[in-house]
């Protein structure tokens, strides 16, 4: 047993593929195949794997699963449309599309085929339905592609920098991550109230690997534990499962399917716009100072945090939402009345809309999202 400090933590070295596309994927049983027995090794030694590896070149196929207990998609929808959407200020396609897309983050499964080479070089290629979505970085410039919009975002890196990644290119940062970024936010992130613990040795991907079992020690939070599969031989993370409290299957699970860890082909980190795409210019992003912290009020301009860890909340004001947006009938059939206003209620995931229209989320109980919203 191993409860971690800060500054014990190294962790991920720049690997790690940025948080890209919008979809998730197929979970990959963490105990496939036959028997695994490793040397024995306590939580801080294999920490101490994942934050000496020196992996950084590979491809492969990461999925992702989300089983929250969400209403099908298509049935949402077509509920929208047969309700109308004139009287929420939207379109009936807007209202279709704007409650469609949301669910499609927290839902369903979904495959990508992930590049990287170096700590600048990175493809990630996602297929959803009929729609292709392309985003490559190379250090220089960085690409987003959607086929069903036929539209390419280009940002320019400044010259000064080492590396980056087009995570912010068309609003789709965190809508992916993968296995070593998402286990790197979550062991930085989730460290002063975590208990972190050694498991059962398996395979993923074919590969040997630990696992790390990160439980929370702080009450409040709908999850019940995070998994993370490490590498036996590298050190890279490559499964990281979700468990929410009083569910038997895995709430949310990323993890590779398949992987090479030789250096993918140069060629792949070139993106050049084809016949008919519309191209669309971005200022790369500009981060904020550092420790520069804004503590969150009605009139904010954009999200907002609560509290730390397991624990967090995100608050959005009244203002970031579209006109009308509570009013929505969709977003009516999706959420039940409480004390203060509705609430969509998932396994790992609560969302309190109050009467004023401001929103809170968090992986926290219904009754921390009304405190935090009465205390604003």
């Amino acid at each position: 047993m191993l409860i971690v400090s800060r500054k014990s933590l190294k962790w991920l070295p720049a690997l790690a593929v940025p948080a890209l596309v919008a979809v998730g994927i197929v979970a990959i049983p963490l105990s496939a195949g036959a028997a695994v027995d490793l040397p024995d090794k306590t939580a801080k030694e294999v920490l101490l794997l994942v934050s000496e590896s020196t992996e950084d070149s590979f491809s492969g196929t990461v999925t992702k699963t989300a089983e929250l207990g969400l209403p099908d998609i298509d049935a949402v929808a077509g509920m929208g449309q047969s309700m109308g959407g004139s009287e929420s200020g939207l379109s009936v396609e807007e209202s279709t599309e704007l409650v469609s897309s949301a669910l499609e983050l927290l839902s369903g499964t979904h495959e990508a085929n992930v590049y990287v080479s170096g700590d600048s070089n990175v493809r990630v290629e996602v297929k959803a339905d009929l729609a292709r979505r392309t985003a490559v970085s190379n250090g220089t410039d960085a690409w987003y592609y959607d086929s069903e919009s036929n539209v390419a975002t280009h940002v320019a890196i400044p010259a000064d920098l080492k590396s980056s990644s087009p995570e912010k290119l068309d609003g789709h940062a965190d809508e992916m991550l993968t296995p070593p970024e998402l286990a790197d936010r979550l062991l930085t992130e989730l460290e002063p109230t975590t208990e972190i613990t050694v498991g059962t040795d398996a395979r993923v991907a074919g590969r040997t690997v630990y696992e790390l079992i990160l439980t929370p020690k702080v009450s409040g939070t709908l999850a019940e534990s995070v998994a993370i599969a490490v590498d036996s031989e590298t050190g890279l993370p490559l499964q990281v499962t979700v468990s929410a409290s009083g569910q038997e299957e895995p709430a949310f699970q990323v993890g590779f399917s398949s992987i090479d860890l030789s250096d993918p082909a140069a060629d792949l980190f070139a993106y050049t716009p084809g016949d008919g795409v519309t191209v669309e210019e971005m200022p790369f992003p500009s981060p904020p100072p550092a420790g520069e912290h804004t503590p969150p009020t009605e009139d904010a301009n954009g999200p907002t945090t609560i509290g730390s860890g397991w624990e967090t909340i995100v608050a959005l004001p009244a203002a970031s939402s579209p006109e009308s947006f509570a009013d929505n009938p969709m977003l009516d059939q999706l959420t039940t009345q409480v004390d203060g206003g509705r609430l969509l209620s998932t396994s790992l995931l609560n969302v309190f809309l109050t009467d004023d229209g401001r929103v809170f989320a968090g992986s926290v109980t219904v009754d921390r999202l009304q405190a935090a919203a009465n205390a604003q």
